[in-house]
């Protein structure tokens, strides 16, 4: 008893740095940025309270406004997108497709590169004098127009593409893996009964994964709340402000505008944006384990 107390004290010893680092810098941080919210600050901090004001202020702003819309599409559609393209590749990969392990390593190359490449690399995709318009304008089609990228009203959509072309190979390992550790007797016995696959992988398979899919969903929704370099590499946040997400919102009110009380209180929001997301989920699973 005393070797196993002294090897769990030990344990803790050696996470206790790792603990308090995580307190200092993760939650004192953001326990610091939500007071910094309700004060005055400029371009350096002012510790003068002053409410709810800047937050009043922050929602009065079109430009937030606008980002704070477009975090809701770009995310709703690049995180169900990214599922369903992952989920796809995944199934056909699982069904012992020809070149599969060259077929995986193309699938997964875009998540070797930076937000930044990728989003230069679909800015040339859509850019409308080099890109797929200009291609097929070249091909004989001289009415033929895809200039999303400079359209207010579309440009956000361009993200989405590049977003669901960035990630969906990280989602497509991720559920071929659980797909593969999948008990083959199931799938015997599906065949026995003469259950069509689809129905299999639909109704079976996939139901069985759902921990692993809800994974996935955080990962890709922390991942969207964060999205800054793809928006700077790709549209700048235009045309105008039209493509301006939050996270490209709070960096350039701190550093170019030179406001952190107010790019603090879009940092507080975004944060409670995601606790509100995950609340949910959170709740389901515990009172499961309650049960």
């Amino acid at each position: 008893m005393r070797t196993q107390s002294s090897k769990n004290l030990s344990a803790k010893l050696v996470l206790l740095p790792t603990v308090i680092a995580l307190l200092a810098c993760f939650y004192g941080s953001s326990l610091w940025t939500a007071y910094i919210s309700m004060t005055p600050s400029r371009m350096m901090p002012n510790y003068t309270f002053t409410g709810l004001s800047q937050y009043v202020r922050l929602f009065r702003m079109e430009t937030w406004n606008v980002a704070y819309v477009n975090l809701a599409v770009f995310g709703i559609l690049t995180v169900i997108g990214t599922l369903i393209v992952g989920i796809l590749l995944a199934i056909l990969i699982d069904s012992k497709v020809r070149g599969e392990t060259v077929f995986r390593t193309l699938m997964l190359y875009p998540l070797s590169m930076s937000y930044i490449v990728t989003g230069l690399a679909w800015q040339w995709v859509f850019n409308p004098t080099l890109g797929v318009q200009q291609f097929m304008r070249n091909l004989g089609f001289p009415d033929f127009v895809f200039d999303w990228i400079i359209q207010p009203d579309r440009a956000i959509y361009t993200l989405v593409f590049a977003a669901i072309w960035h990630s969906a190979g990280l989602i497509m390992v991720m559920i071929l893996a659980g797909l593969r550790g999948i008990d083959h007797e199931i799938w015997r016995a599906a065949r026995i009964d003469g259950i069509p696959k689809a129905k299999v992988y639909l109704h079976i398979v996939l139901p069985m994964l759902r921990p692993l899919i809800v994974t996935c969903v955080v990962m890709l929704a922390t991942g969207v709340i964060k999205s800054y370099d793809l928006v700077v590499a790709m549209t700048g946040g235009g045309p105008g402000f039209a493509s301006n997400l939050p996270g490209l919102f709070v960096v350039s009110t701190a550093f170019e505008r030179s406001n952190i009380g107010l790019a603090s209180a879009g940092a507080v929001v975004m944060l409670l944006s995601v606790i509100a997301a995950l609340a949910p989920y959170l709740y389901i699973e515990f009172s499961r384990k309650d049960k």
